[in-house]
């Protein structure tokens, strides 16, 4: 069964940081692309980070610089390390997986989601 656990979030004031984890199982994390993405109140969900098998990092305009996506596949982890944070951070964040599942027919492309940590920068 396949399970994204993500956990870290919290309320912050204005310039904090937070780490958020998603530890996941039930697939082969070190062969799955990672990413983060946000969804605040009234909006679409977008992509804020990713992380390749290979460790090579992608970030939204809007958080480079003060945000650091990582992954240990030792521990079947990926956090996002976010300083700086602005109330305009403010979201649900959740953890993505893509990766590969096997099917009777062969190897085919899958996607799962957390359920998502809520993340609120306040005064």
């Amino acid at each position: 069964q396949v399970q994204l656990v993500e956990s870290g979030g919290g309320l912050v004031q204005p310039g904090g940081s937070l780490r958020l984890s998603c530890e996941a199982s039930g697939f082969t994390f070190s062969s799955s692309a990672m990413s983060w993405y946000r969804q605040a109140p009234g909006k679409e969900r977008e992509l804020v980070a990713t992380i390749t098998t290979a460790g090579g990092r992608n970030y939204a305009d809007s958080v480079k610089d003060r945000f650091t996506i990582s992954r240990d596949n030792a521990k079947n982890t990926v956090y996002l390390q976010t300083n700086g944070l602005k109330p305009i951070d403010t979201a649900v964040y959740y953890c993505r997986a893509d990766t590969k599942r096997l099917l009777p027919t062969g190897w085919a492309p899958a996607t799962y989601w957390g359920q998502g940590t809520q993340v609120t920068v306040s005064s």
